[in-house]
C-alpha cells in the first residue's frame, strides 16, 4: 500500500513510523501545519522533522506554508472549537496531495496523542477522503505514544510544549484548558 502520513512534528512520528514499518507499510511523510505558531515553533518543528527524516530513511514531502492570518482568521469567530478547523484544513491538504500523487491512502500522526480528539480527527479525515476520493486510514497510535514520546526524547528531539496553534500556546502560558 502507497500511504501518505501526514506529520504533525517529528515527536508524534517516531512511534508511527516504527509501527507503520513493523506491519509492513513504508509510509511517505507529509509536512503541512499552516496552524503552528509562532514563525519560530513552526520552523523549530519543520526543520526537526526534515532532519529526522533523513535519519531513519523516511521519504519526506514538505509544504511550507506557515499560515497565521488565514488561521486565525478561519477560527477568530469560534476560537474554542478551532480544532475541527484545525484538523480539517491540514487533513483536507493531505486528502488532496496524496489524490494527485496516486497514493492508496493516507493517515495522520496527529492520532498518536491522548490529548487530540480522535473521533474528530477520524471524521475529519473521513469527510476529506471522500472528498479527494481517497481513503483515510483512521489508525489509532495512542497506545504508543509514551514510547514515541520516550524514543524522541532519547534521540534529542525537538520537543514543543503545546500542540502548535497561538491559542494552545496561550493556554499553557495561562493554565487554562480550552471548553470543548
Amino acid at each position: 500500500m502507497k500511504l501518505l502520513l501526514h506529520i504533525c512534528c517529528a515527536p508524534c512520528s517516531v512511534a508511527c513510523v516504527k509501527q507503520l514499518r513493523e506491519d509492513g507499510i513504508e509510509p511517505v511523510g507529509f509536512w503541512y501545519n499552516p496552524n503552528i505558531h509562532p514563525v519560530t515553533e513552526y520552523r523549530a518543528r519543520r526543520d526537526c522533522l526534515i532532519e529526522y527524516a533523513e535519519s531513519i530513511g523516511l521519504e519526506l514531502a514538505v509544504e511550507d506554508s506557515y499560515g497565521l492570518r488565514p488561521f486565525v482568521q478561519a477560527v477568530c469567530d469560534n476560537i474554542d472549537n478551532r480544532c475541527a478547523h484545525c484538523y480539517a484544513c491540514r487533513l483536507e491538504r493531505t486528502a488532496q496531495y496524496a489524490a494527485e500523487h496516486g497514493f492508496d491512502a493516507f493517515t495522520t500522526t496527529l492520532s498518536i496523542s491522548p490529548y487530540q480528539n480522535f473521533e474528530l480527527i477520524c471524521q475529519q479525515g473521513r469527510r476529506a477522503g471522500t472528498e479527494y476520493d481517497v481513503p483515510f486510514i483512521p489508525l489509532d497510535f495512542r497506545p504508543v505514544f509514551r514510547e514515541g514520546q520516550n524514543e524522541a526524547r532519547a534521540l534529542g528531539l525537538y520537543m514543543q510544549k503545546y500542540c502548535g496553534c497561538i491559542f494552545s500556546e496561550e493556554e499553557r502560558y495561562c493554565k487554562t484548558k480550552k471548553s470543548s
